[in-house]
């Protein structure tokens, strides 16, 4: 499906101007190209399927598996994806999820989504797909990565409001940060853009890092617009003074918590055979536990934007002090997600919001 297109008019003084907003849409397909690479033989024996599979990848596999066939599986934005179907050295059927992605920028994301993925299932092993591995393929032009680890074939049916934010809910309280500090240890990327991660003491410091790094982006990328700048400068100086400052004030402190990172209803599903809920492609940090659900106000959620996925979640893990505050903190956490998101999608309408 295309990007839709917002029409606009601004009066101007020479007139009515109209200008064309993209209005970004889920993908529907696999925009990356399937890599060209020798194909690998599993067991002396080709493998099937329209995704050739490196020998790298092949080897990564356990020792006695057995490789039927290899398929473009899947939509993603910016990588291309393929499900490998096996057999286990015990005779069990076994599906594996494959990623791979291009050149520096593929790579950013797929040791971004590995180191995220390991510590998601460090965490909580019930909720995210086993991951396994990651690395660069035998392609040289261009150089390609890729990203492996279990396969979850998944229903369309809305994820259970309990289930989910239950499962949240548990990964957010285990969680401990390494450091004891805000961030993560890799740039972790949202998008298809690396998010600022580098480790900070303190709450505030950090928002102010990831909000200067998604603005950078969005005008290396887009170039200046309006009053965005001027906007993102203001809230630096004077909101988030006003608004996240007392978190840690008065004695209060925040608990650096895992976070997704990413936590949109694409990255969502509920597994076909057994009903529990999985979440994916993660670009975790360690942050507020508040900013994992700010991600929700966004307009392109259909399921999660509904209230009872807050509602719920904040009935199990409560708010943070001052709770007066809470709807204006969720409201700059989810101004993050959107100057970010605006950098990787070309402006779109996530500028205009």
């Amino acid at each position: 499906m295309a990007d839709l297109a917002l029409r606009t008019s601004t009066m101007t003084n020479k007139g009515i101007k109209d200008t064309v907003t993209e209005i970004w849409t889920p993908p529907t397909f696999s925009a990356g190209k399937v890599p060209q690479v020798v194909p690998g033989k599993s067991n002396n024996q080709d493998i099937e399927g329209d995704f050739p599979l490196d020998q790298i990848v092949i080897d990564q596999l356990p020792l006695g598996t057995h490789i039927h066939s290899s398929d473009r599986y899947g939509a993603s934005a910016w990588t291309v994806t393929a499900r490998i179907t096996t057999t286990t050295a015990d005779g069990e059927p076994k599906f594996y999820f494959l990623k791979c992605a291009e050149e520096d920028q593929g790579k950013a994301m797929l040791e971004g989504e590995f180191n995220s993925m390991c510590e998601l299932y460090k965490t909580a092993p019930n909720f995210v797909p086993k991951p396994y591995t990651w690395g660069k393929l035998n392609v040289s032009n261009p150089d390609t990565y890729f990203f492996l680890c279990d396969f979850i074939e998944m229903t369309n049916q809305n994820p259970d409001p309990d289930q989910l934010c239950t499962k949240l809910v548990e990964m957010h309280q285990a969680s401990v940060s390494p450091t004891g500090m805000f961030g993560f240890h890799v740039n972790t990327c949202q998008g298809n853009l690396a998010q600022q991660t580098s480790w900070k003491s303190s709450w505030v410091d950090y928002y102010i890092q990831l909000v200067r790094g998604a603005m950078r982006l969005n005008t290396e990328i887009n170039g200046q617009w309006k009053n965005l700048e001027q906007c993102v400068d203001r809230l630096i100086s004077f909101v988030v003074p006003q608004v996240l400052q007392p978190l840690e004030s008065d004695g209060r402190m925040v608990k650096p918590c895992l976070i997704h990172g990413d936590l949109w209803d694409g990255n969502i599903g509920t597994d076909f055979e057994n009903g529990e809920i999985y979440v994916f492609d993660a670009s975790v940090h360690y942050a507020h536990y508040e900013m994992e659900i700010a991600m929700w106000r966004g307009k392109f959620n259909k399921v999660v934007s509904s209230k009872v996925y807050s509602n719920n979640y904040l009935s199990r893990m409560g708010i943070s002090e001052p709770t007066e505050q809470f709807d204006d903190r969720n409201r700059i956490y989810s101004v993050y997600h959107t100057l970010h998101e605006s950098a990787c999608h070309n402006g779109s309408s996530f500028r205009e919001e």
